[in-house]
């Protein structure tokens, strides 16, 4: 049965809470990163049985993303939490990611770099621009996000257990390259979304509004006075 997601009655609908199952899915993927993080580098790293289960845990932490914003929407429970606290889930699942992978050599340390860079400027921009709105994820940015799971996720697993292991790692890092280019300009989209919200909100609308009322308030005193004809 299909639950409603509309409101019955007079006045407005009732704002979502934060307590609900789409977002105690986004706490779990926090929850996980650790864990991700402890398997990844068990008996140095490089162990084919620690490696996937350090894959498995990436695996349910990136269903997690994959289903919590559709029951959200599906259900009617999409909160500003939710918008916020669920691209910081996800870079902190990549971030760790990437950062564990290159400590171990496999991914280079200048991808990583470049990426995490992009990735804590775009939600410290988030921050700077929430008091003029909230800057859901776009196509660009989940487009970035699932190439950044399939690479990371393949670079996880211990692909030299499989057949044809060099051409399985080729692919993960073709995908990886891919990743890195969404990466950058996802980024860029997201600087102009953000000048854009911070010009077009309902805060800057209104204190545009507010200073052109002071302007047309001021006492007639602060305009120059009007010339007399002289009598003759």
């Amino acid at each position: 049965m299909t639950p409603q997601t509309f409101h019955r009655g007079e006045g407005p609908a009732p704002r979502p809470t934060d307590w609900n199952l789409p977002n105690a899915l986004t706490v779990l993927r926090f929850l996980l990163v650790p864990v991700y993080a402890v398997l990844l580098f068990q008996d140095g790293g490089h162990a084919p049985w620690w490696r996937f289960w350090a894959w498995a845990v990436f695996v349910l932490a990136a269903v997690t993303d994959g289903i919590d914003g559709k029951i959200a929407r599906q259900r009617g429970e999409i909160t500003n939490f939710g918008k916020v606290a669920d691209p910081i889930a996800d870079k902190a699942l990549t971030g760790t990611a990437f950062i564990g992978l290159s400590l171990l050599g496999v991914v280079w340390w200048w991808v990583t770099v470049v990426i995490l860079v992009r990735e804590i400027g775009i939600t410290v921009l988030r921050f700077v621009v929430i008091r003029h709105g909230v800057m859901p994820a776009g196509r660009g940015g989940k487009l970035k996000t699932m190439l950044q799971t399939l690479s990371l996720g393949a670079l996880t697993f211990p692909l030299w257990v499989l057949p044809l292991g060099d051409a399985w790692l080729l692919v993960a890092y073709v995908v990886l390259g891919a990743a890195l280019v969404m990466t950058v300009l996802s980024g860029i989209d997201y600087v102009f979304k953000a000048a854009r919200l911070r010009e077009t909100s309902e805060r800057t609308r209104t204190r545009r509004a507010a200073r052109a009322a002071q302007r047309e308030a001021r006492p007639q005193s602060d305009a120059p006075p009007e010339r007399t004809a002289q009598r003759d």
